[in-house]
């Protein structure tokens, strides 16, 4: 078990993992808070079951999308609906208010997609091969690359339908 140091500079530097999966499963910012607390948490009891046969990535990816799956069960089951920010990863250049308006459009179209297809694309978007995507998600690559092709189409309709 790493120390708590050790830890710390692991979160550190995969933080980003955390804060895409957390915007992903959340609508607004209190939410996204209190969901990246409980990954952060989830990780720090789970660290001793990480057998370095992967990525330290790749095994914070899962218990991040677990984490997140659960959390959004939870929230179904209360029933309270919250307006959503328009929060976006990697905020562009306020200049750029284009491709801004464009990423937007395309992270609310993301965030109505199924909690399965939602942990797809933010692997995808992250750069992740399907060998990667399919060792964190437990599909195989050949699935994910057709699921991912689904998606693509169904976010392509759904943004050409807004």
């Amino acid at each position: 078990m790493p120390n708590e140091t050790e830890f710390i500079r692991i979160i550190k530097e995969n933080e980003g993992i955390i804060f895409k999966i957390a915007i992903l499963y959340s609508d607004n910012g209190d939410d996204q808070k209190d969901l990246y607390q409980e990954i952060v948490y989830q990780l720090w009891k789970s660290i001793d079951s990480f057998r370095n046969e992967s990525k330290i990535s790749t095994w914070m990816y899962r218990i991040a999308l677990n984490t997140s799956i659960a959390h959004l069960r939870k929230v179904k089951k209360k029933g309270t609906q919250v307006p959503i920010d328009k929060v976006i990863l990697n905020r562009m250049d306020p200049q750029d208010t284009a491709m801004e308006e464009r990423i937007t459009i395309l992270y609310d179209q993301i965030k109505m997609l199924s909690s399965i297809e939602k942990g797809l694309v933010a692997l995808h978007l992250e750069g992740k091969d399907y060998d990667e995507i399919a060792s964190i998600t437990g599909f195989t690559s050949t699935n994910v690359g057709t699921r991912l092709t689904r998606i693509k189409q169904k976010l392509k309709a759904q943004i050409k339908n807004k």
